[in-house]
């Protein structure tokens, strides 16, 4: 099997609506309830505009067809699509501010296939490249495997309120970049 990398595109997004929520609904539900995804996918989880345009949303393909996406950003918004309340897309200080690894979703028949660590290395070589000498992102539990696997390092789990009575646990993560 050969997986393809490449840049996102305005064109990709509805293929990506469908990969996040059918990855969240199948990947996430060993560590979350369905109301927790649901309500995850009305915002937390979705398609950041912003990072197609900035050329850092990246896509797997196998045969044509988008297997995973994630990317990373030099903007302040640390996760959430489009529809997320707290989107800042102020310009990061590689000197001073961490990277930010984003919105990262695998279609289950893919999943522990090496396309997620795909992504994430491409994206941390591209945040070195830029400067950056940290990374930070924000993982659901079912995603803080992954990165700890790949050396983030975890804090305190967050509980992150979707809706009213709805919230949700996630994990900050943070990697320093080996120059």
């Amino acid at each position: 099997m050969s997986f393809t990398l490449r840049k996102a595109t305005l064109h990709d997004i509805d293929d990506l609506e469908l990969l996040i929520r059918r990855s969240a609904r199948q990947l996430c539900a060993r560590d979350y309830t369905n109301q927790q995804i649901e309500a995850a996918l009305s915002g937390a989880f979705g398609v950041d505009t912003q990072l197609i345009q900035d050329g850092s949303y990246f896509v797997v393909e196998d045969e044509g067809n988008i297997i995973a996406c994630g990317g990373w950003s030099r903007r302040l918004t640390l996760f959430g699509g489009d529809n997320h309340s707290e989107h800042r897309a102020v310009e990061l200080n590689p000197k001073t501010d961490a990277a930010k690894i984003r919105a990262y979703f695998v279609d289950s028949r893919y999943a522990r296939r090496g396309v997620g660590s795909m992504i994430l290395n491409h994206c941390e070589a591209e945040a070195k490249l830029f400067g950056f000498t940290c990374l930070e992102l924000m993982a659901t539990l079912s995603g803080s495997r992954l990165y700890e696997k790949r050396g983030y390092l975890p804090k305190s789990p967050i509980q992150y309120e979707l809706s009213k009575g709805v919230s949700i646990s996630f994990i900050p993560m943070t990697k320093v970049i080996v120059r």
